[in-house]
């Protein structure tokens, strides 16, 4: 496959699949709906795409989404997998992404089509930016090692002035959280600037590093325009920031790949909206593909959701999505580190460390607690210090009762029981 990129779809059609196969392969390379006299056999050889593959799968009961369907017709489902030559798109990424996910999705035949995975030679991923942080980096600049940065979000997440949001970093800071990000809905209002908002915040970090001798990073929300987020980033840099986030949804990938280049610092990518593209079976994508997508832009965190249950996706989900940040992108021998740092948040509390652990097998992560920390009956240096022994008891594969037994801020917060979610 060293000149060729492959992609594998499900698809539901109530037509016959191998025509549709065809059909698809056609939409996303040279085919027009009719043949043209300049789209010659030659052409069609060198820059068509190919049906690699078709799996038929069990049929749908009935179309997932409108399409022209006679009653009792057949609506099967397959696996295909396509592949284009890597010259149709050159190293562009907004162009991959238009080749696997443009028209195609709208084809009437077509009552569903989901992509699942997507395999790129290896010269097309050395030619990306990728993360010029990822996990390594983020160690560096926190100085944690051996278990995953514990983080927190400043609450309420927007309406407070750069002051409060300072003030709540700060008893953050000094309870001991790692990791402090802004929510995704603050990044410019004119209540809270983000040169205003990093400065402050920045301050407030730099002065309870000098109690705790750690200083906590930071991700400040830049997401904005191209021209604004490089000057967000900018006053970042001045502040003596440690890292920015975007909303990855919200810029794109061409701007993320200017950010990137631009950037001195750490990218925290929020997929806010992800669920959108993703959570009706058959449309959207699957997250292999997104995550190799903002990998090989630059981002070098990346949100997976939790296992506290506050939103839809299910656990053997979230665990998959963390795998997939934490398996390189680039295998070649001596090629630089490209993994991104799995961000889990999402109602996380000390009763979903273990099962994260035990589902992923490695500390490298950054596990984001809201209320796991500001609901510790203590206080907040009492709910960081809870999740920092559920870490310490999960990776020495101790019972959770049995390591509490000694350290009281744990043993309270499992006195205040599992959070209870709405049906």
């Amino acid at each position: 496959m060293s000149d060729r990129f492959e992609a594998t779809y499900l698809i539901e059609t109530p037509h016959d699949v191998a025509s549709v196969a065809q059909e698809l392969a056609g939409e996303q390379s040279t085919a027009t709906s009719s043949r043209m006299p300049g789209e010659t056999d030659a052409l069609i050889r060198d820059f068509g795409a190919r049906v690699e593959h078709i799996e038929a799968l069990p049929p749908a009961e009935a179309p997932s989404l409108p399409v022209a369907h006679t009653l009792g017709q057949r609506v099967h489902r397959a696996r295909l997998t396509l592949s284009w030559p890597l010259h149709n798109i050159g190293d562009s990424l907004p162009m991959l992404l238009t080749t696997l996910l443009g028209n195609q999705t709208g084809m009437r035949r077509l009552s569903g089509i989901r992509l699942e995975r997507v395999a790129m030679p290896q010269s097309f991923i050395a030619a990306q930016p990728r993360p010029a942080f990822g996990i390594a980096g983020t160690r560096r600049l926190t100085g944690v090692q051996g278990r995953p940065l514990i983080g927190s979000i400043v609450k309420p997440n927007i309406g407070l002035a750069p002051e409060q949001t300072a003030a709540m970093a700060r008893q953050l800071a000094e309870g001991g959280v790692d990791f402090i990000k802004d929510d995704e809905l603050l990044a410019n209002p004119p209540y809270s600037p983000v040169a205003r908002r990093a400065a402050l915040v920045l301050r407030a970090l730099d002065e309870a590093a000098q109690r705790t001798g750690r200083r906590t990073m930071y991700a400040v929300n830049i997401t904005d325009g191209l021209d604004e987020m490089r000057r967000h980033h900018d006053a970042v840099v001045q502040a003596g920031g440690t890292c920015i986030m975007v909303n990855l949804n919200s810029v794109g990938l061409s701007a993320l790949l200017a950010l990137r280049r631009h950037s001195q610092l750490p990218i925290h990518g929020h997929r806010a909206g992800w669920a959108m593209m993703t959570r009706c079976p058959a449309l959207g994508m699957e997250f292999q593909p997104y995550q190799m997508l903002h990998r090989l832009a630059g981002v070098d965190h990346l949100h997976v959701s939790g296992l506290g249950g506050k939103f839809w996706e299910h656990a053997d989900s979230v665990l998959q999505a963390a795998h997939e940040c934490l398996t390189p992108l680039d295998t070649q021998a001596g090629a630089a580190d490209d993994r991104a740092l799995p961000v889990f948040s999402g109602g996380s509390t000390i009763f979903d460390v273990a099962p994260t652990y035990q589902g992923i097998g490695t500390a490298d992560l950054i596990f984001a607690s809201g209320g796991g920390i500001f609901g510790h009956p203590d206080g907040l240096a009492a709910g960081c210090a809870s999740l920092r022994q559920a870490w310490e008891a999960a990776i020495a594969g101790q019972e959770l009762r049995a390591y509490a037994q000694s350290r009281p801020e744990l043993a309270a917060a499992l006195a205040r029981g599992k959070p209870v979610r709405k049906a």
